[in-house]
Order: structure tokens, then sequence, then C-alpha cells
């Protein structure tokens, strides 16, 4: 049987070596070292390469330790587990500061161990995906909010469930919804992304669920739907709070029986499509307003992954910095600047209105400005600046009026303030684009085109 994943371990006791062996044979291909020095030797042939390393900790007067540490400073780092007897958990703990990836104790549970694997081995292509993502887009952070959103990620990967996606704009939704289908099953197949208020209302369920010749006025040929375009795949659809009622009905059939209807026909076309779905808006609301059905809403919420703010995880700020700076410069070929301590903490203390989708566009105006250069505080727009200096009770107030402050209509725009002006709105209406767009008295296309326009998309 061939397998995708390698698994070493390393154990003294041989019926321990081999029962673990033959347990993690159907999943894993499978290498054994009765000793440190014989795994030493395995991992040191250039033909062969370990994603998990399974060791002993102490093995007569030799110890796992070795193994661990030789693993580290492997160019393809394995995730090392340790197997630890009472009296050597401390030493284990000791070994994850230097960069094990975890221990269990013994008597050892078999069933707690193939999760830890398993755990371990979704880490494993968490990472590879970021670290062989040539983006902007990429999913970094070491907050606590972050771990607890990629375990949520991790734990709902191998499942076909349907999955809502939740929280403000800039946040990072589609880049989620990519991570879900990049780490699943069907990683192989097709992604379809679409953004459901991007489309005027009548032609949304066209598009969805396509149609035949002559289902309407214009329709001159038979259109496959996105829902059909993604069989096999997984279909994402952003904004879903902007889907009109009639719509809504479609859709919760589809949850329901699988298959989709193209509009003009009565014929049912099964399809394997994994469904997720994003909003910014507070559906049980939308509920209460009729704007949403109930029964679509608990169908889709199956599984909910919460993004949260940027100012909920602000340990991230510094490594999302780092990386964008990086990329940006990169991409334009110019030297990526330096930030100084300063800057780095009045970036940390700022509210982020715009979440990582503002954080993403001033790295790209500071490798493009400041290029090779140290950025010091003085170099901030006043905007920054001016949050250091609020005391915690102006900066919460600050953070309420975020969403609350008054925006002038579209009849007000200037060349000068029309930025400006969008993501105020923007940020009145929580990230919510439709009801922005109202709130400027201004088409919901032209909004898009002058998005688009400023780079807040």
């Amino acid at each position: 049987m061939l397998h995708d994943a390698s698994l070493l371990i390393v154990d003294d006791e041989k019926n321990t070596r081999d029962g673990l062996a033959l347990a993690f044979s159907q999943k894993f291909e499978v290498f054994t070292a009765e000793n440190p020095e014989e795994a030493l030797r395995l991992m040191d042939d250039k033909a062969l390469s370990f994603d998990v390393i399974l060791t002993d900790l102490r093995m007569g007067r030799d110890s796992g330790l070795t193994v661990v540490q030789r693993a580290l400073r492997l160019p393809n780092k394995p995730a090392c587990i340790l197997m630890t007897a009472y009296g050597t958990v401390e030493t284990a703990v000791e070994a994850m500061k230097q960069g094990a990836y975890d221990f269990v104790a013994k008597p050892v549970s078999l069933e707690k161990l193939e999760c830890l694997v398993a755990r371990a081995m979704a880490d494993r292509q968490s990472a590879k995906v970021v670290e062989n993502a040539a983006t902007p887009f990429a999913m970094l952070g070491t907050s606590p909010a972050f771990r607890e959103l990629m375990q949520k990620i991790q734990r709902v990967v191998p499942a076909k469930t349907t999955v809502l996606i939740t929280g403000e704009t800039g946040t990072g939704k589609e880049l989620a919804a990519h991570q879900l289908h990049a780490l699943s099953l069907r990683a192989n197949q097709v992604f379809v992304p679409v953004h459901c208020a991007a489309l005027p209302s009548h032609l949304l369920e066209s598009e969805l669920f396509g149609h035949e010749r002559g289902a309407f006025t214009g329709a001159l040929q038979r259109h496959i739907g996105w829902f059909e375009s993604a069989n096999k795949g997984t279909l994402f659809l952003d904004e879903i709070g902007e889907i009109p009622l009639n719509v809504q009905v479609k859709l919760l059939r589809f949850l329901e029986t699988k298959s989709v209807e193209r509009l003009g026909s009565t014929q049912s076309i099964p399809l394997d499509v994994r469904l997720v779905c994003a909003t910014n808006r507070n559906l049980p609301n939308e509920i209460k307003a009729g704007r949403f059905r109930e029964d679509l809403y608990y169908r889709l919420n199956v599984v909910e992954l919460y993004l949260p703010p940027l100012r909920e995880r602000t340990e991230d700020i510094e490594v999302l910095l780092r990386h964008y700076l990086n990329f940006f410069a990169k991409e334009n070929h110019l030297p990526t600047p330096k930030i100084s301590d300063d800057v780095l903490s009045i970036l940390q203390r700022y509210l982020w209105p715009g979440n990582i989708r503002e954080l993403r566009n001033f790295a790209e105006n500071t490798v493009i400005m400041h290029s090779g250069h140290t950025l010091e505080a003085g170099d901030l727009d006043p905007k920054f600046t001016a949050a250091v200096s609020m005391s915690p009770v102006a900066a919460a107030t600050t953070a309420s009026a975020v969403v609350t402050r008054d925006v002038p209509t579209l009849t007000t725009f200037s060349p000068g303030n029309e930025k400006a002006q969008l993501t105020a709105a923007l940020a009145k209406t929580r990230g919510n684009r439709s009801e922005a767009a109202r709130l400027l008295n201004m088409p919901r296309r032209t909004f898009y085109r002058k998005l688009e326009k400023f780079g807040l998309l």
C-alpha cells in the first residue's frame, strides 16, 4: 500500500515497537529503530523523509532527546512526539521547549496516541499550505485566538459538513475557506469562490444553479451554474446574508437533497459539493427582521468558525506585518523596510477597523514609500499615533465610534475624500457592503467598482 506520510518509531522494547508499527501501518509508511543510533542513521539517509517521529524518551542508557535534537535540524523538520514514563515528564516538557511537538505518558493509550499523531500531521500540512503559498494572504499567528481557530479548522477538515465562517470584514474569511479546502481530501479538486453581493439578485439564482436554453429572455444557451462547476470540490459562498429569500429556498433544497435543478428544467442533478459560507452579518438578527430563513440558518450553521478581529489578537500583528513586508518587498524587487520597536508598539495599540486587510495595505504602502529604511514613529499617519495618547476609556470610546459615526452621503463626495468615506461607511455598517452602499445612496455595482478602485475589496 502506498502512503503519502511516513512515521519513524524509536523504542528499545520490541513488543512496543512492533505493536505500534502494526497499529499505524494502514495510514503511514512506517520505519522502526530500536535505539537512537539506528534512528540517526535512518534520518541521515537522504532517500528518506519522515513526517512524524514517535520516540521513547528513555531507552536504557540512551535518551530520545538525541533523536529529537537531530530531527529538529533536518530540512524537512518532522513533528516529534515523546513517550515518557513516570519521572521523565519534566524532561519531556523541556524537549517541547526545544521544539518537540508533544508527549504522552506511559502506559500509552493507543487511541490517544493515534489522535495525537493525526493532529501532528494536520498541523504539518497546515504549515506546508502557509509556507508554499506565494501570496500576501497567508493565515499566520501565535495568539490563543488564532491557535483555537486553527484547531477548529483541523478538526472539521476531514468532514463533509457545511461550515459557516463569521467575523468582521477584513478578518480573512475567504482565506479560512481556502484553508479548509486545501487541507481536505478535496484539495486536488476545484475551489469555487462566489461573492453573492457582487451580483444583482435577479442574476444570482441563474449563476448559482444554472439555466437551460430559453429559461428566460436572453437565455440563448444552456448555462452551467457554480454548484455544478464545484462538483467534487468546494463551493464558497461569501456574504451569504445578502442572498434574497427566493434563492435561499433553492439553497435549502440543495442542502436537503444534495442536488440542484437548473432554471427551466425539472431534472435533479445530484452533486458532491462541500458548501462553505461566510458572513459579517448577525444572521439571528436577520432572521428576526424577516430577511433570512431560520431553517436555512440551522442547516448552514452545522459548524461555525468565528474569525476574531485583529484588535482581539494583537499578539499576531508583528508576525503578520513582517510576513506582508517581506512579501511585498519581494514582489516589487525592493529592500524590506525595518520597523522600530516604537512603531511596533504603536501598531499593536491601534484598533485596525479594517482588520488584516488594512494591515496588509499598510505593509504594501510601507514597502513602496520606505523601502530599505527603518520606519519610525514620525513616519506614521496621525491616525496610528493618536491611539498611543488615548487613555483606555478613550480608546474604548473610539472603538465604539468606529462603527457608529455619521457618514456623508454620495452627494458630498469629492475626489480627495472618496476613500475615507467608503472606509467610514464600511466601518459604520461593520463591513456590510450592501448596507454601506445604501448608506451612501450609491448603486451596489458602482460601490463595488469604487471599492476595487481604492483597494478596499
